[in-house]
């Protein structure tokens, strides 16, 4: 599901903020239009029910996050992951996107956890949240196949779970937020391990 028309993606984007700052339990219709700054009942004639709306949000959602990890690599000396199978750039592209998404998409991450969790209880969301975790790890997969990993889609897996918890440290936990330089170590130690025979 791609997120279309500009008002849509207002809507799902004002639903981010409201997840991020108030939570699940802050998640209505009417919040939405209060905080998109849209007349009452205009986010019902985008997402009718409160599973929709949370549909349209995750959608919008990977797209945001699928945009930060493109910045990252505009930043960094790498081209698409793909193309790149050099470790040092990788660890650098890596480093990028995981302190952008706690820095200034921090919102956007905090929100996917506020949706993660909904998700363990939705199971329409879930299918939705699955297919989008999904892709994440067919890019980690395709990245260590380019660079050589003799298991890039187990390897990939584990890549994906570094990541997770690197976010959830920094925004949840009790890490704080890495510098740029101590992330692209981690990752480039990460990296011999995953790319290796």
């Amino acid at each position: 599901m791609r997120v279309s028309s500009q008002r849509t993606v207002l809507v799902a984007d004002a639903a981010i903020a409201i997840l991020a700052e108030r939570g699940m339990r802050g998640l209505t219709h009417r919040a939405v239009d209060e905080v998109a700054g849209l007349p009452p009942g205009s986010t019902s004639n985008h997402a009718r029910t409160r599973a929709a709306l949370l549909e349209l949000t995750l959608a919008r959602l990977a797209e945001r996050e699928e945009a930060v990890f493109a910045a990252a690599a505009t930043q960094s000396a790498a081209v698409p992951p793909v193309v790149s199978p050099d470790a040092d750039e990788m660890a650098d592209l890596l480093a990028r996107a995981v302190h952008a998404a706690v820095t200034e998409h921090r919102e956007t991450t905090i929100a996917r956890y506020e949706l993660a969790l909904e998700a363990t209880r939705r199971p329409e969301l879930r299918k939705t949240y699955d297919g989008m975790g999904r892709r994440f790890r067919e890019q980690a997969a395709a990245m260590l196949a380019a660079a050589g990993s003799p298991d890039p889609v187990r390897r990939g897996r584990r890549l994906v779970a570094y990541v997770e918890g690197l976010l959830f440290d920094a925004v949840v936990g009790a890490g704080g937020v890495p510098p740029v330089e101590d992330l692209k170590a981690a990752f480039r130690d990460l990296l011999r391990v995953v790319t290796s025979v």
